[in-house]
């Protein structure tokens, strides 16, 4: 199965690539501060978990393993500078993410805008050069394309949180299940697979983490997160357990994702993917079950 050692490699190898010369050194400091540390990087180990569950490791499939590497690198390219904008004070205004100083604190409002635009094109670029060597990777142009824009991308997701009335499924499709679809289809069609029947998948693993992370914004403390909390009531934005309630919202996600294991096809490593599912899964679920908090108003059109 895929190491976080791998992943971090890889993403220094994509990133160093950005910020050689003559890249000003300001932004090239602000985009490795924008990367590393990271988080759990989820969407990058489905990449390649997936793609290992069809296809075999390094020794037994060499193309799809690169291949997965590069979507890999693409995915949490365009979470980050997902998280960078995010954090704008024209969006969330967060002064910390992954339990440190977020970007614009540190180096500034416009110069953040600059490392999520340059991250975008970044993720871009790693699969460009991939598509060089193999014609799959066109394939994951598109899709990370459709994470990424409009009309059900993060671009998409963000902003329903501008419109006057907001559409709580819409809004989590978009800014959320969208990246995880891509993270599951691309490992698919690393692998030479069709990713059709990963979509399923990667929707209600999506799902899942949505939840886990509107639960966390109102049960669990700024420490625990790295990240501000309260945000969702603080700017009036939809929170699926001010909708469900706490132990609706428990529920829902306990559903979810066994209807997603349920949902991952018939391939030779579904065993070990379906641990990576259900490690990651165990990880949501508590953190999902502190205890609640009294919240005052929903935040839901």
């Amino acid at each position: 199965m895929n190491s976080p050692d791998r992943i971090e490699e890889v993403l220094w190898e994509s990133l160093a690539r950005m910020t050689r010369e003559p890249c000003p050194p300001r932004l090239a400091e602000a985009l490795e501060h924008a990367v590393f540390p990271g988080g759990g990087r989820v969407r990058p180990r489905l990449v390649v978990a997936v793609a290992e569950a069809i296809a075999g490791g390094v020794a037994e499939a060499p193309r799809a393993v690169a291949l997965a590497d590069a979507g890999a690198a693409a995915v949490e390219f365009l979470h980050c500078a997902s998280l960078v904008h995010d954090d704008l004070p024209c969006f969330d205004d967060a002064e910390f993410r992954r339990g440190r100083p977020t970007v614009h604190t540190v180096f500034g409002e416009s110069t953040a805008v600059l490392v999520g635009d340059a991250l975008i094109v970044g993720a871009f670029q790693v699969l460009i050069g991939a598509a060089t060597r193999d014609a799959a990777a066109v394939r994951m142009l598109a899709l990370l394309g459709d994470a990424a824009g409009s009309p059900r991308g993060i671009a998409a997701g963000q902003a329903w949180e501008a419109e006057p009335s907001v559409d709580l499924v819409a809004y989590h499709d978009a800014k959320t299940a969208s990246m995880f679809e891509a993270a599951v289809m691309m490992g698919a069609l690393a692998a030479g697979a069709e990713p059709g029947p990963w979509r399923l998948v990667g929707r209600l693993l999506g799902e899942a983490y949505q939840l886990a992370d509107d639960l966390a914004d109102l049960s669990s403390s700024a420490e625990a997160l790295g990240k501000p909390v309260r945000q969702d009531s603080r700017n009036d934005r939809p929170n699926a357990a001010l909708h469900l309630g706490m132990n609706g919202a428990r529920l829902r996600l306990r559903r979810t994702l066994e209807s997603a294991c349920e949902a991952v096809p018939e391939c030779r490593g579904r065993a070990r993917l379906l641990g990576l599912i259900e490690h990651v899964g165990l990880r949501l679920l508590t953190a999902a079950e502190a205890g609640p908090v009294v919240v005052e108003s929903a935040a839901v059109a």
